[in-house]
């Protein structure tokens, strides 16, 4: 009955580990995650391969140096012939020195494999996010990414990388340690080698409970991180409403968790270490006696028995590594689970099969009977949409909140394709276009002004890489930037803070206005541009705001019609009722979809 109960475990174990609650990736096997990034170390093997070739040279001279140790302790000490001395000691120095020379080398050039590897596989990652939806990691906690991106990379490198030299490597020294015991008394090697089974096997106990403990160590870690970061970057908030105890408490929790699951590691590893000390101390003290033994009878001199006993010194250690490794695959396998199920996401749009790259467009926009539903979700977003926008015009999409207006410029953009209907720039469906050219034909200011961590140059020049310092500055000029930046510190050169919050709402707009001036593509959509200025800001974004208009087509999505342009197109945008989600969804309808109105 406990058999069955323990292999009734294994299937649920193996599939759906959990933490704390938390469902882990599923478990992947070494198979798979050899094939999935074993082509990272295209270019990096030559690499390795020196790096093991250098480990293995220093091994070979230990086993040459312990031998010479022995016939030292055979010709000088036991016959006390001083003269016999100086020429196996200047050969055993030579040896050590050449032993740390490659020992240097193998490990230098293992090294810098591993971080190139990890340089790689990490852009890899990256640039694989970059391509999915930004619905993909806004549904995602930003601190478990980031683990992901840090700590699952480099125990992937432990197990593909430098990991691979070091298992050969000591598989290797295994051999010729054996072999060099082997070569002094083959009788007592055996009854060495009979022992080494009870190493494998405590290391393959200890295996499968280690992987358990290191996947939930990854999550927990990947939650803690999220915790740090969500506070961090909300800590006004924090502050303003008095809840920095709660969050200290929210971060406890988290930290205990990892606490825990650290624990759970440290008792595998710290069990495991005296389990095979005790096992190797067994072994020593029967070599050694059965060694005594052999001595008294005149079979082994004292410096075979010694080199025999340092031979087993250096096997054991290496024997218990290859114990050890194991232990570190069940670590690497719960961070390479973690990043696969990264790689296992796929874009919701691809370029398709001849896909025209279209230079610059007259900004001909138009949205016909389009539908969409966003993927996992029970409404509809969008139903038979239908209006266009034409150069020199400002089409304002007002209506609700959640009734998809923002579904609109992600459509525009390519980030989704609608279930229904069609999007036409210039009267060409976009799906015939390559997403790159389509998106430099199109400027987006987010309802969130988006900003990064460099200067005010850099998030100007961010909307055209390579711009000349009088194409940044005539473009601020445009956009009401110039004056305010000439009275900071270091002028263009000044950093804005993480996302900007060392300038205030009205700058950061305004330089992101700058920005798309300099961009300068025919269409615009304004998201929200003025939620949460102030009317004097307001005034003041407005006046760029206009000029960077003036000659495009625009797609104004806001709530507030005080400031909308004159002779603007207006376009109400209705959710869709319940009554018709709730058939809709009835029938299976997928696409979200929304409703529009156009007051004449």
């Amino acid at each position: 009955m406990l058999d069955n109960t323990r292999e009734s475990r294994r299937p649920r174990r193996r599939l759906s580990l959990t933490a704390s609650g938390r469902e882990l990736a599923p478990a992947i096997s070494l198979r798979r995650t050899f094939r999935e990034f074993w082509p990272d170390t295209r270019g990096l093997r030559r690499l390795f391969v020196a790096g093991a070739f250098f480990a293995v040279l220093a091994a070979l001279c230990e086993v040459a140096a312990i031998r010479l140790f022995g016939h030292i302790t055979d010709e000088v000490l036991t016959t006390k012939q001083l003269a016999a001395f100086w020429a196996p000691a200047f050969a055993w120095l030579g040896l050590a020195a050449i032993a740390g020379a490659t020992s240097f080398a193998g490990s230098y050039l293992t090294a810098l494999g591993a971080e190139r590897f990890l340089l790689t596989l990490r852009d890899r990652v990256f640039a694989h996010l970059q391509t999915l939806a930004p619905d993909f990691s806004e549904n995602r906690r930003l601190g478990d990414l980031m683990a992901r991106l840090t700590d699952d990379i480099e125990a992937i490198e432990e197990l593909v990388g430098s990991g691979l030299v070091k298992a050969f490597t000591t598989v290797v020294s295994v051999i010729f340690f054996a072999g060099a015991a082997f070569f002094i008394r083959w009788d007592l090697a055996l009854l060495t080698m009979a022992l080494i089974p009870a190493f494998l096997v405590v290391s393959k106990v200890f295996a499968g409970r280690f992987r358990t403990a290191a996947a939930r160590e990854r999550a927990s870690n990947g939650a803690m991180n999220s915790v740090l970061e969500e506070g961090l970057a909300n800590q006004p908030l924090v502050q303003a409403y008095n809840r920095q105890e709660a969050e200290s408490r929210r971060l406890h929790r988290e930290g205990g968790r990892w606490l825990r699951a650290n624990m759970s590691q440290a008792w595998l590893s710290g069990l495991y270490g005296p389990a095979v000390q005790v096992i190797e101390t067994v072994c020593l003290i029967v070599i050694l006696g059965f060694g005594a033994w052999e001595i008294t009878a005149g079979r082994l001199t004292l410096g075979g028995l010694l080199a025999f006993a340092a031979y087993l010194a250096l096997l054991y250690p290496a024997v218990q590594g290859l114990g050890e490794m194991a232990l570190t695959v069940s670590q690497a396998a719960a961070g390479a689970d973690r990043v696969i199920e990264l790689l296992r996401g796929r874009p919701t749009v691809t370029d398709a099969p001849g896909a025209v790259a279209v230079g610059r467009s007259r900004g001909l926009v138009s949205f016909e009977k389009v539908g969409f539903a966003y993927p996992g979700r029970g409404r509809p977003a969008l139903q038979e949409l239908s209006f266009s926008a034409v150069p020199g015009q400002v089409v304002v999409l007002t209506g609700p909140s959640g009734a998809g207006k923002s579904t609109i410029a992600k459509l525009l953009l390519r980030f989704y394709e609608p279930g229904a209907g069609r999007i036409l720039l210039d009267g060409v469906d976009i799906r015939g276009l390559t997403r790159r050219s389509l998106r430099e034909n199109v400027t987006v200011l987010h309802q969130e002004t988006l900003l990064f961590s460099g200067s005010v140059r850099d998030n100007i020049a961010y909307g055209r890489p390579g711009a000349s310092l009088e194409e940044i500055i005539g473009a601020a000029e445009a956009a009401g930037v110039h004056d305010f930046v000439k009275l900071l510190p270091q002028g263009y050169d000044t950093p804005v803070g993480q996302r900007g919050r060392l300038l205030s709402g009205g700058q950061r707009q305004r330089i992101a206005i700058a920005r798309a001036i300099l961009r300068d593509a025919p269409v615009l959509v304004l998201d929200e541009p003025m939620t949460g200025l102030d009317e004097g800001t307001v005034e003041q974004v407005m006046r760029p705001l206009r000029r960077l208009m003036a000659g495009r087509t625009t797609l104004l999505i806001t709530h507030d019609l005080r400031h909308v342009p004159e002779g603007a197109r207006m376009v109400h945008v209705d959710p869709v009722p319940r009554v018709d989600r709730v058939r809709l969804k009835r029938v299976g309808f997928q696409p979200h979809t929304a409703r529009l109105s156009a007051p004449p």
